[in-house]
């Protein structure tokens, strides 16, 4: 699962000042909550060769549903409305929930194909989709600096994918794709109806993504048989880091506001590229930049201009 999408989707911000120790507590759990989501990642790259993506994810989603459970359970707001399972808006969290599947399949999919750096900074155009689909779906006025940070943005993911050049590859396109999904998803999140607390929108997703998975694994062969007896401690440990990232997450974004954590998000490209080096030992300076150094300008361009528009 990608980690902006996370952001997203996922955690109700607080009012009010947050004191500094709060905040540099949620920082701390971020950027541990980013290294367990590459490591997971890690995981899912070395299992790829022998696990198709579908699987590697209907694993990930079988494990992931324990912390949406558990996040679900210590919800103060969920028991305070009578532990409601049923929504009104149950087809758009259904349908979020397909959404998420194509995501998960795009991005565990391109793993295997590519770099794993490349893989994972392509996603963070996430939040370039993310504004645009807000001023199409939810007519959302944005301004010519977000705009503008997209087209940054987006001059750099075509940098890294470079369409009709020799190095291209149509592997590049999968994170993409995996960007879009995930920016549709939190995008429409954000009409969904506010009494409804967000564990249980979350776990809506997880279980249709879950399904969608199976679906798919078993559309394109069914399941393979464990090939080495590690591979199981290699899938538990997959969906425990996942898991586990989810937790922290949610920790750090009731602790302080999601403004103020947004620009530490981009602390998972250079460290997506530091993993792959040590890894795989692969270092794909030409493949990343300067379009991932756009692409992290564009996403702290849009988190600036987020922050002096609160502020205003």
């Amino acid at each position: 699962m990608n980690r902006s999408f996370l952001v997203i989707i996922l955690f109700p911000t607080h009012h009010g000042s947050m004191k500094t120790d709060r905040t540099l507590t949620a920082v701390i759990l971020l950027l541990c909550a980013l290294t367990l989501f590459d490591a997971m990642g890690l995981i899912i790259k070395h299992l790829s060769p022998r696990y198709g993506a579908a699987e590697l994810a209907a694993w990930r989603n079988t494990f992931g549903l324990i912390p949406s459970l558990i996040v679900l359970f210590t919800s103060r707001d969920w028991h305070a409305k009578g532990r409601i399972w049923k929504i009104r808006q149950w087809r758009l969290a259904l349908t979020r929930g397909v959404i998420l599947t194509f995501a998960q399949f795009s991005f565990y999919l391109s793993l295997g194909l590519l770099t794993f750096a490349t893989a994972s900074t392509i996603t963070y155009a996430n939040s370039l989709f993310a504004v645009a689909l807000a001023a199409v779906l939810l007519g959302e006025k944005v301004g010519w600096i977000r705009w503008s940070a997209v087209l940054i943005g987006f001059a750099g993911v075509v940098w890294i994918v470079r369409p009709g050049g020799d190095s291209f590859s149509p592997a590049a396109l999968l994170p993409l794709g995996a960007a879009a999904c995930y920016a549709l998803v939190g995008v429409t999140a954000r009409v969904m109806d506010s009494e409804v607390p967000t564990p249980l929108i979350n776990l809506y997703s997880s279980v249709v993504a879950l399904f969608g998975a199976l679906i798919l694994a078993l559309f394109m062969g069914g399941f393979t048989p464990l090939e080495h007896s590690t591979d199981l401690l290699w899938i538990m440990a997959m969906g425990g880091l996942g898991g586990s990232a989810v937790l922290l997450l949610i920790s750090a974004y009731r602790l302080a506001e999601q403004s103020n954590l947004a620009p530490f998000n981009y602390f998972g490209i250079p460290l997506a590229f530091v993993l792959g080096w040590l890894f795989f030992d692969e270092a794909p300076w030409s493949e990343l930049f300067p379009g991932a150094l756009l692409i992290l300008a564009s996403g702290l361009l849009i988190v600036i201009r987020e922050r002096r528009l609160k502020q205003a």
